[in-house]
């Protein structure tokens, strides 16, 4: 059996061993640093959503035209996308992305420019692949109207 004594000695070596590693965790920011990704961007004629993923697919952080203010007919223009672009640009410096890999999904008009306003921030890009689905024999034709 201890006595109380050892048992206050190893209670306080064990904070003491246990205060580096505290200070250790807290020097780093709490999000965890990435140097390269995927963005993922899906332009539709009404809407364009950027979303940002390590290299295993895990997301980050996302953005759209809706969320960043654009209401209506304007989520779907080139400028709405360009600015989605260009603010989760500058959220991803702060996690110290330096190069992206984009796959890019649908037929909208802001496929380029949400792209374009990522690079604009100094983000370097490795790969861009098109995914768009292409249907492979599309819906059924009407049938003839019967009277």
């Amino acid at each position: 059996m201890s006595t109380p004594t050892e048992k206050k000695q190893t209670t306080a070596s064990a904070a003491a061993e246990g205060a580096p590693a505290k200070e250790k965790a807290a020097a780093p920011s709490s999000k965890k640093r990435v140097e390269s990704g995927i963005l993922h961007v899906q332009s539709t004629y009404n809407n364009t959503k950027v979303l940002l993923t390590d290299m295993h697919g895990n997301a980050l952080m996302w953005g759209s035209s809706g969320a960043a203010g654009f209401r209506g007919a304007k989520k779907g223009t080139p400028f709405a996308a360009a600015k989605v672009g260009e603010t989760l640009a500058a959220k991803a410096q702060a996690l110290g992305l330096k190069e992206i890999a984009v796959i890019v999904k649908g037929v909208g008009s802001g496929r380029e420019s949400a792209i374009r306003g990522f690079i604009s921030k100094g983000v370097g890009i490795t790969s861009i692949k098109d995914e768009t689905p292409v249907p492979f024999n599309g819906p059924d034709p009407k049938k003839p109207r019967r009277v």
